[in-house]
């Protein structure tokens, strides 16, 4: 139930610059995401809101209190890790119990925390077994069950899902998103590389790139108008494509940009021409490489039932509304004529 907020925060392993000049302002209640490819920072600044990094330099406050020299234990902070870091040889009603008497809690208030805990994960049947004797997702809900139990002020979520198979994930995620309805005054930070985690859970969303914020916005403010080629290829999946040559110098800017599902694929006649190379069908999806003439290879998405085989002959349109202009250092810039219309 807190703030969070950073200023011209730097961090230093040595005389490598990890986190650059990051200043952001989370709000009580929000869940917000960090995103940004590998190496990008992002679990590093996870870790200096915990304390369990120090800052090279700049301000940590919490509640607009500073936090730089606060030790972790006092920061009102609960943190779950991918690894779900659970002790093997205690039970799970244990497991989540064990902080709560460190904090040498009574025992009325731990029975109350951990039960409620496990009724709002739907953990109760398990709480005498061990870790061992649970899947994935349930020792993974015992995490956070712990973290839930300790009433924190900021939940810290470290890439949790990344051990588990794609129907946990799922399931796993749809919990959590539920979880941040029932505490909706729970300030909650999530690390990431998954892009629908990030679209999904978000209020708003951090994108890292190389130690630096690039954007900080809704899901939806940043999938319609990135501030950089960078943010534009990193949101969304599939990416979006990026096309420079004739197309662009048409356009009079460096590089056009434009997402799969704002293409049109027709076997008659379009903007551009080209050939099927690679066909992969997902069911209710189906993705389509198209070598083209005008823009080198594209990619298209149409519906999971059409037909289309490699080889074919097709011709693309891209929604003219739906493009994206970026100069040569990857800033939007106005396009001097629509793209689309460039056809050879």
């Amino acid at each position: 139930m807190a703030s969070v907020e950073l200023r011209a925060v730097f961090k230093s392993f040595g005389t490598v610059e990890v986190l650059r000049n990051v200043d952001l302002s989370l709000e009580q209640g929000e869940f917000v995401v960090f995103v940004g490819p590998s190496g990008c920072g992002k679990s590093t600044l996870l870790r200096l809101i915990a304390g369990l990094e120090d800052i090279t330099s700049g301000d940590l406050l919490i509640d607009g209190q500073f936090m730089n020299d606060v030790l972790p234990a006092k920061r009102g902070i609960s943190m779950v890790f991918q690894s779900y870091a659970l002790y093997p040889h205690m039970s799970v009603y244990e497991n989540m119990a064990f902080g709560l008497e460190q904090a040498r809690l009574s025992a009325d208030e731990i029975r109350d925390r951990v039960h409620r805990a496990a009724e709002m994960l739907q953990i109760t049947p398990y709480l005498e077994r061990k870790p061992r004797q649970l899947s994935g997702g349930q020792r993974q809900r015992v995490a956070i069950g712990r973290a839930i139990s300790r009433q924190p002020r900021v939940f810290l979520f470290d890439e949790p899902l990344s051990n588990l198979d794609a129907a946990l994930r799922v399931d796993t995620r749809l919990e959590i998103a539920a979880l941040h309805r029932r505490l909706p005054d729970t300030t909650m930070i999530y690390v990431t590389h998954d892009q629908v985690e990030a679209m999904t859970l978000a209020d708003r969303i951090v994108v890292l790139n190389a130690g630096r914020v690039e954007q900080v916005g809704s899901p939806m403010e940043l999938y319609g108008s990135p501030a950089s080629q960078f943010v534009a290829g990193f949101i969304g999946s599939p990416r979006m494509n990026f096309i420079t040559g004739a197309v662009a110098e048409q356009a009079g800017t460096a590089v056009c940009g434009i997402r799969p599902e704002h293409i049109a694929l027709s076997r008659g006649d379009g903007a551009w021409a080209g050939v099927v190379t690679l066909v992969e069908a997902l069911g209710s999806d189906t993705f389509a490489h198209v070598d083209t003439q005008q823009a080198g290879s594209i990619n298209v998405r149409i519906a999971g039932q059409d037909r289309i085989r490699e080889g074919e002959r097709v011709f693309l349109t891209p929604d003219a509304g739906a493009m994206h202009f970026f100069d040569r250092d990857g800033r939007p810039r106005e396009p001097r004529i629509q793209a689309a219309s460039a056809q050879a």
